[in-house]
């Protein structure tokens, strides 16, 4: 398969790569540049909650354990102090420092602030803190460098005024930055390999479909329109895949169907045309000075005009119903008034010849559909009738109705049809009878089928040779 610079193969290991480096781009940002950021704000907020939790059980019994455990938990170094800063208690992550070796130790209850074992010194900026503190008009301070952040207020320590100084180092994710750093690189490369890898193979199994569905659509309308499909990647590419293969259906049906016409109709065509030619040239060149004999090729040609224009008109309008239904099949057809307007105009046409229309049609029969299809299709089976009539020109049209459909019923008295004709005689293009000069293209039985159809009826034949036939269509009856 050629890899072109559009394809979708391509445009999704594009797009697949892009999105790798997005995702791997912010994760830098957030693990390098903004993790110190993050840090920072983070261990402030802890700091701040742990003075808040701290000075809320000022005064409380067992307060320095409550100390200890507070520090542990947010690695913080804590001094209590008093307001002139000499140390009352401290404690860290680690250990704590107090007055003595024990608060009931050798000396007793009483401790001397000589007893005091310090573990740690005050910091350097406690002092400036406290000034802070002191010229504070809530209680609280805090101080900000690049390596520290102090916060702390005013609490209660053994019933006395106490000053309680909270510190925490900031800047100590930088060492473990420069190993997430580390680690990140290597994951980054690892990730981008194996990103790139499925990316391939996943762009390959995409596009494998749509380049076969492509090779597909590019056989339609060709003589070799099969091309492989490898089902069930994906619903939408299988349902896409049977769309084409419906499509490549009908339009194989519509070639056979034009081959089909050009072999059927080319006869029918070239017959009459023929006979214009023949007879034009006949009164071009013989019979223009005898008035009685160029009057009767004029009647030929005619003739032969009229048929041509018939059978044009049968072709237009067979291939109208086979396109599209242009008219709405909803309205509601009064079927009776259709079936008796038609009868009438073939009674009047045909009175001159002797033709006897004999009718038995029931009133107020009421179908859903279109009614001029509906008018056409009762015209092509009168026509067909008068066409193939006996030798007593009788035409009998009855219309019946049950509670649940319509039946049309046309009857004639003519030669009749084979039997093993009976199922051939709705094809479009079947000629058998109108070739011997009665008919005109052989598409009038497959226009009333196809409308018939269309309306969600059936159609039928009966005939017995020599004795003549009778055909029927039976349409649904508007639901109630």
């Amino acid at each position: 398969m050629k890899h072109k610079t559009g394809s979708f193969q391509r445009k999704l290991l594009t797009y697949f790569i892009l999105f790798t480096a997005v995702i791997f781009t912010v994760l830098w940002l957030l693990q390098t540049v903004f993790l110190q950021r993050f840090y920072d704000g983070m261990i402030i907020r802890n700091t701040e909650a742990a003075a808040e939790k701290i000075a809320s059980r000022s005064g409380e019994s067992g307060f320095t354990d409550t100390i200890d455990r507070i520090s542990r938990e947010n690695s913080v170094l804590v001094f209590v102090t008093d307001s002139d800063g000499e140390l009352l208690y401290s404690s860290d992550e680690f250990r704590k420092m107090q007055r003595g070796q024990d608060e009931r130790g050798m000396h007793g209850d009483k401790l001397l602030r000589d007893d005091r074992v310090h573990y740690r010194e005050l910091p350097e900026n406690y002092g400036e803190f406290l000034q802070a503190l002191k010229d504070s008009e809530d209680g609280t301070a805090s101080l900000r460098t690049e390596e520290l952040y102090v916060c702390g207020r005013y609490i209660r320590f053994e019933g006395e005024e106490a000053v309680l100084y909270i510190g925490t180092t900031l800047g100590a994710v930088g060492s473990a930055a420069r190993v997430i750093r580390t680690q990140l690189l290597w994951v980054t490369l690892l990730s981008v390999a194996v990103g790139f890898v499925l990316a391939w193979f996943l762009s390959r199994s995409f596009a494998k479909p749509i380049a076969q569905l492509n090779e597909k659509a590019h056989r339609l309308g060709g003589e070799e329109q099969d091309a492989p499909f490898s089902e069930g990647f994906c619903t939408e590419l299988d349902e896409l895949n049977g769309t084409l293969d419906k499509t490549a259906e009908k339009l194989r049906q519509n070639k056979e169907f034009q081959n089909e016409f050009l072999a059927n109709v080319s006869h029918d065509l070239r017959t009459p045309l023929t006979m214009i030619k023949g007879y034009a040239e006949m009164i071009r060149d013989f019979s223009r000075e005898d008035a009685a004999q160029c009057a009767a090729d004029v009647a030929v040609i005619v003739d032969e005009t009229d048929r041509l224009t018939a059978l044009v008109n049968e072709i237009l309008e067979y291939s109208e119903l086979q396109m599209s239904d242009r008219e709405p099949l909803s309205e509601v057809c009064d079927l009776s008034r259709i079936v008796s307007a038609v009868t009438d105009s073939f009674e009047m046409l045909y009175a001159k010849d002797g033709f006897t229309f004999s009718r038995e049609i029931a009133e107020d029969v009421r179908i859903t559909g279109s009614a001029s299809r509906l008018q056409r299709a009762v015209f092509n089976l009168l026509d067909n009738a008068v066409r193939h009539a006996g030798e007593d020109h009788w035409v009998g049209v009855t219309l019946k109705a049950d509670a649940a459909s319509a039946a049309v019923e046309i009857a004639d008295h003519g030669s009749g049809i084979a039997k093993e004709n009976l199922e051939r005689i709705w094809e479009k293009y079947y000629t058998n009878r109108q070739r011997r000069g009665k008919g005109v293209s052989g598409l009038g039985l497959a226009i009333v089928r196809r409308t018939v159809t269309q309306h969600g009826g059936t159609c039928e034949v009966r005939s017995e040779p020599g004795k003549g036939s009778t055909f029927r269509i039976e349409l649904p009856l508007i639901s109630v």
